[in-house]
């Protein structure tokens, strides 16, 4: 709930995978028991959900818990008590950090390298830019920031206009208005979807189009794309790692077929635009293998070791030539992305896969 509740599917589709592996005689001849809280994305109630899911459920583990601030507000914790915290849903770069917080590893591309491939293309294409930054006033905007003004390099003078948001904030009008009139034709998007949404919609109401790129953690067409309305997001540039369930390429691929045969067992109604159903499966299916791999050592320490030793694992619903890799030194599992843009109904790629470079390893 709350004001990132765009992503409350994700712990649904999570779940309903578990119950999926569960009903297949579970992994290694175990059930799976999937214990969710709402912490509301609120960094004091996912401290008080962590503690209880730690020494009331007793859990082994944390797995994908979700937001920048809710994660941050329980790192100190998680790595104190020694319990892995893992594959969490968020790219905020303080997550990958081994030598400071061992038992804390990421999962998605981190915001930085994200930002930096934006940077590289706004650079190139678009070299006399007038730049305009809307970034949520946390340690998701501030990353996906700090890696846009560090692709510029020496070009961060294109950005004309700043704008912070609160995630209390009631709507983002006035820093929309404020990067308009500062002469802005290129817009830098980093929101969470609900002010993506806004944001899009804002953009059209005023009939200002400025060339518009957007954080791929706002790129579904489900809970973005749809309620900003399709007319109003024609040539938003974003970025992917996973499959877009609604590109007709990916009709005939195995991995979609077995994600929709998922989808209408486990969890009948979904709408199969929604991004989040294809980042579910794939963060569930890697959590999966990893168990697999624990064998019957599934002390703490080991769950840990054996996140830490992925190999080019391919996922069915992450993008062809994207694999998951980390060792004891490597906690971001994924490291490339493709662009795309929204045309018509859905995303289209263009170009190649682009490895973003990574810091504070």
């Amino acid at each position: 709930s709350g004001p990132a509740s765009a992503y409350g599917i994700i712990g649904k589709t999570e779940a309903a995978y578990f119950n999926k592996i569960n009903a297949e005689g579970g992994v290694n001849g175990r059930k799976i028991t999937f214990i969710s809280y709402d912490d509301g994305y609120s960094p004091p109630k996912a401290v008080e959900q962590a503690r209880k899911l730690v020494e009331s459920d007793e859990v082994a583990f944390l797995f994908n818990p979700l937001g920048t601030p809710s994660n941050t507000a329980i790192l100190k914790y998680m790595n104190q008590k020694k319990v892995p915290h893992l594959f969490l849903a968020t790219g905020a770069t303080v997550f990958g950090q081994p030598s400071v917080n061992p038992w804390t590893m990421g999962w998605q591309p981190n915001y930085q390298s994200e930002g930096r491939i934006y940077a590289k293309y706004v650079a190139e294409k678009f070299p006399n830019a007038k730049i305009g930054v809307l970034f949520q006033n946390d340690d998701y905007g501030k990353d996906m920031v700090k890696g846009f003004k560090d692709g510029l390099g020496g070009k961060t003078s294109l950005i004309v206009a700043e704008a912070p948001y609160e995630i209390s904030d009631p709507t983002i009008d006035s820093q929309i208005l404020k990067l308009k009139a500062a002469g802005v034709d290129l817009l830098y998007n980093a929101t969470t979807p609900k002010f993506a949404a806004m944001s899009i919609k804002k953009l059209a109401e005023i009939g200002w189009k400025p060339t518009h790129v957007l954080a791929s953690v706002s790129a579904s067409v489900g809970s973005v794309i749809k309620p900003a309305g399709f007319e109003n997001s024609q040539g938003i540039i974003s970025a992917a790692y996973a499959k877009d369930a609604d590109d007709p390429k990916w009709k005939g691929d195995a991995g979609r077929k077995n994600w929709e045969a998922f989808l209408d067992k486990y969890v009948p109604g979904a709408d199969k635009s929604n991004g989040n159903h294809v980042y579910a499966y794939n963060a569930a299916q890697t959590l999966v293998l990893v168990l697999k791999m624990c064998g019957d050592d599934l002390t703490r320490e080991n769950i840990l070791k054996q996140a830490q030793s992925l190999k080019n694992v391919q996922r069915e619903m992450l993008l062809p030539g994207v694999t998951l890799n980390t060792s004891a030194t490597d906690y971001y599992p994924i490291e490339q992305m493709q662009l795309m843009k929204f045309e018509g109904e859905r995303w289209a790629a263009f170009g190649d896969i682009i490895n973003g470079e990574v810091t504070n390893k």
